[in-house]
């Protein structure tokens, strides 16, 4: 498989809608950010954080990157990240999943031979856009709609070649489906803490 691979946490949100910084909330013990990173050690080669607030992150010794193109939400989160990293492909990463599963991580890897996106779909069939390998072709079409501020996440997919990992892919790596569990609200945290004394 050609091509080497990075690693980026987005950790630029607000977290309006939970009340404090989620990277840093506790699941299991220990915040959400600390179990991403120990979960994709060894995937691939650097790993970094995009924050527009560095001095948060910076006892996890990793180089964060603030966001080339301010206020242009996740997207341009995204975009920061794939220009960021030194690899052909970048696993994107938010920093609220507090239930990464290596092995379906290794496998989107996998994918990527002749593919600009890897990404999973949920049990909806939606993209999970932030939790999806990029390559370098997707700077340009994402710049274009930064430009436009054309901000949904998947919109620049038609321009890119995109792989799509099913719901039949996914259930013998997660058949729980707990990689997509996200901490929004206080509601998910308790969720959350419930999903963590189970599984870990």
């Amino acid at each position: 498989m050609s091509g080497s691979v990075s690693i980026a946490i987005l950790a630029g949100g607000l977290s309006s809608r939970m009340g404090t910084n989620k990277a840093f909330v506790k699941v299991g013990g220990k915040p959400i950010i600390e179990r991403i990173i120990e979960r994709v050690q060894g995937l691939g080669g650097e790993i970094i954080i995009v924050a527009n607030t560095p001095d948060w992150y910076s006892h996890l010794g990793l180089p964060i990157y603030r966001d080339l193109i301010p206020g242009k939400a996740s997207l341009g989160g995204l975009y920061t990240a794939i220009a960021s990293t030194q690899g052909q492909h970048t696993l994107a990463l938010s920093c609220d999943h507090p239930f990464l599963n290596t092995a379906l991580l290794r496998y989107l890897i996998d994918l990527r031979e002749g593919y600009d996106v890897v990404v999973p779909l949920n049990a909806e069939g939606y993209p999970q856009s932030l939790h999806a390998l990029y390559s370098k072709a997707c700077l340009e079409p994402i710049k274009k709609r930064l430009d436009a501020h054309k901000l949904k996440v998947i919109g620049f997919y038609p321009d890119v070649r995109v792989r799509e990992v099913t719901l039949s892919e996914i259930e013998p790596f997660d058949p729980e489906h707990l990689s997509f569990v996200n901490i929004n609200r206080p509601d998910d945290l308790a969720q959350a803490q419930r999903l963590a004394a189970r599984w870990g």
